[in-house]
């Protein structure tokens, strides 16, 4: 009996044995390949063609309309390759074992200039029954050396600050100049420089007087004083911020600056109305005149002041080229380079405003009642500036009731209601537009009162139109929650993320935030490729310790600054974004982020 319980166990050990064993056999045969073991690709330079290889698995194979090679960067071009002989397996052409493909670098260059990335993507399954998702590699190669006009177009569309600063450390002092001249150009066809318009129209006329014209060479040298000065304090603020981290420009956003200068502005609107005056004692003119005896030299300091201020206060946003010189200053300490080339970009960024003054003196109207309402219409416009420095620190609608008492009183002033006997020829036109205002500033005044926001959509609490200036409804229901981050708060909120992360740095202040919330953000396009990020957005306003040390730990310059995170919660400050971003290529560069 025993002999047989034995052998019982003894049957039973190796039974138990070889079923486990063969257990672990089929658990073996039904374990897939991740896709990094499944597939293996690589793109090698060699004697001038790009050498790409697929080489998969056993029992793997890849579609042949599956693989396609493009360009993506610095612009997205697809690629004709010769591919080779694919087999037929069940129905569909595939490869196996290898994909061996040779793209020409000439066939490249002739599409691109400079470097480019590579991308390869295709799709594979397994003789075992799964299927992966589409694969998508990347490879980064060096192109030809840019010239210099393919260099300034690369780097015009540029909206990494950190990668101007790169291309700062490695290029020519005269490039460098030449660039940041260029960039001064179009950024004086941004809003930024807009207001700055008016204000120095209205210091040429002021300086002047209603009953006289200003000759071209006084107003040239007024609008040359003006742009001279606010040059010289963007080059202040950039070499200071570069070199110590101060950020003057927000320093001088606070709720009393602001107040000071808006007063400054309403004071000198009621001067060109003809109400006052404003001028030094007649005991100082006097010496002046006696250290200046020529008409040039009149006003030469008030000039310079309004030319300081304006750069301070009226043109808050920093776009890419200022964040990579600034940028650049910090690391390399360089400010003699860097302060000469924001120097040289807000030269031109004052274009506009020497045309101003060239064209001030030759085609303004003779003196008379013409310089009358010229003086006027220049009051009104200081009065817009004040209340677009108002708006800044007063809330929406009441920033629309203000600019809607401003736009009624204009209508009436221009006789809005005058008889239509009483008009004749281009006055009926005047009347037209007295209308549009009136019609318009009533619009904003009932859209004030109703609590709306926004300028252009006034009746916005009458229409149930649900329209998101942020990418999520509950993210625009409270504005306070964008506010009061911190750097542990942000991080905290990244790794809880199981997607990658947006995050936008923007202020009331700034003009380009709000291009960019009522344009960009609300695009389906967009809309539709952020559903695959986290979206945060942080309120800098209050410029606070906490939002400064946000800025100094992604090494950022002013508003709007959009940075991400790539779901492993890696920051990726290759893929940073400054100034305005179109909708259609913020929705590519969002797509490029998730390949």
């Amino acid at each position: 009996m025993n002999d047989l319980v034995k052998k019982l166990l003894l049957l039973s050990f190796l039974f138990s044995t070889f079923a486990s064993a063969g257990f672990e056999s089929v658990l073996k045969k039904q374990k897939f390949l991740s896709p990094d073991e499944a597939f293996q690709v690589s793109a090698v330079l060699k004697d001038e063609v790009i050498e790409t290889k697929i080489n998969m698995a056993d029992k793997i194979h890849v579609y042949e309309n599956s693989l396609i090679y493009r360009i993506i960067s610095p612009s997205s071009v697809a690629l004709t390759v010769t591919k080779p002989q694919a087999h037929d397996f069940d129905g569909d052409m595939v490869y196996e074992k290898e994909v061996l493909v040779t793209i020409p670098v000439k066939e490249i260059a002739s599409k691109v200039k400079g470097d480019y990335t590579l991308e390869i993507e295709f799709q594979g399954c397994s003789d075992a029954g799964i299927c992966y998702q589409p694969i998508k590699k990347t490879f980064d190669f060096k192109g030809a050396e840019l010239g210099l006009f393919d260099k300034i177009s690369k780097l015009v569309n540029e909206g990494n600050t950190a990668k101007i600063a790169d291309i700062l450390v490695n290029e020519s002092s005269i490039f460098i100049l030449l660039l940041f001249f260029i960039f001064g150009l179009l950024l004086s066809l941004t809003p930024c420089i807009f207001p700055m318009i008016p204000i120095l129209s209205s210091i040429i006329v002021s300086q002047q007087g209603r009953n006289e014209k200003p000759s071209v060479a006084q107003a040239f040298f007024t609008s040359l004083v003006y742009v001279v000065s606010m040059a010289l304090t963007y080059t202040a603020v950039g070499i200071i911020a570069g070199l110590v981290g101060a950020d003057i420009q927000t320093a001088m956003q606070t709720p009393w600056v602001l107040t000071l200068f808006a007063a400054m502005f309403v004071a000198l609107a009621f001067s060109l109305f003809g109400y006052y005056e404003i001028g030094l004692p007649a005991s100082w003119q006097s010496k002046l005149s006696s250290v200046s005896d020529n008409a040039q030299g009149k006003g030469i300091l008030g000039t310079a002041v309004m030319g300081l201020l304006s750069a301070l206060i009226v043109g808050p946003c920093v776009a890419p080229p200022l964040g990579g010189a600034v940028l650049f200053i910090s690391h390399t300490g360089d400010a003699l380079l860097g302060g000469s080339a924001l120097f040289i970009m807000s030269i031109g960024m004052g274009m506009p405003l020497l045309i101003v003054g060239l064209g001030a003196g030759k085609f303004m109207p003779k003196p008379g009642g013409w310089m009358t309402a010229v003086s006027q219409t220049f009051g009104v416009m200081m009065l817009g500036l004040g209340i677009f420095m108002l708006s800044r620190i007063l809330p929406d609608s009441l920033t629309m009731i203000l600019w809607a008492l401003l736009l009624i009183g204009s209508a009436l002033y221009m006789g809005v209601f005058n008889p239509s006997s009483a008009t004749h020829g281009a006055k009926k036109l005047f009347q037209l537009l007295a209308m549009v205002f009136l019609l318009y500033g009533v619009s904003l005044f009932i859209g004030g009162i109703s609590g709306a926001s926004s300028m252009i959509r006034p009746f916005e609490k009458f229409t149930q139109v649900q329209t998101s200036v942020t990418p999520t409804a509950s993210m625009s229901a409270d504005k306070e929650s964008h506010r009061g981050y911190s750097v542990e708060r942000l991080m905290k909120e990244v790794r809880e993320s199981e997607k990658p992360v947006v995050v936008d740095f923007g202020k009331k202040s700034c003009t380009a935030c709000t291009e960019l919330e009522e344009i960009t953000f609300p695009d389906p396009r967009v809309q539709e490729h952020l559903k695959k990020f986290t979206f945060i957005k942080i309120d800098l306003t209050d410029n606070t310790d906490a939002d400064k040390a946000l800025l100094k730990k992604f090494e950022l310059f002013g508003t709007p600054n959009i940075i991400f995170f790539d779901k492993a919660n890696n920051y990726l400050p290759e893929k940073s974004l400054t100034g305005f971003i179109p909708p259609e290529d913020f929705a590519t560069h969002l797509e490029r982020i998730t390949q």
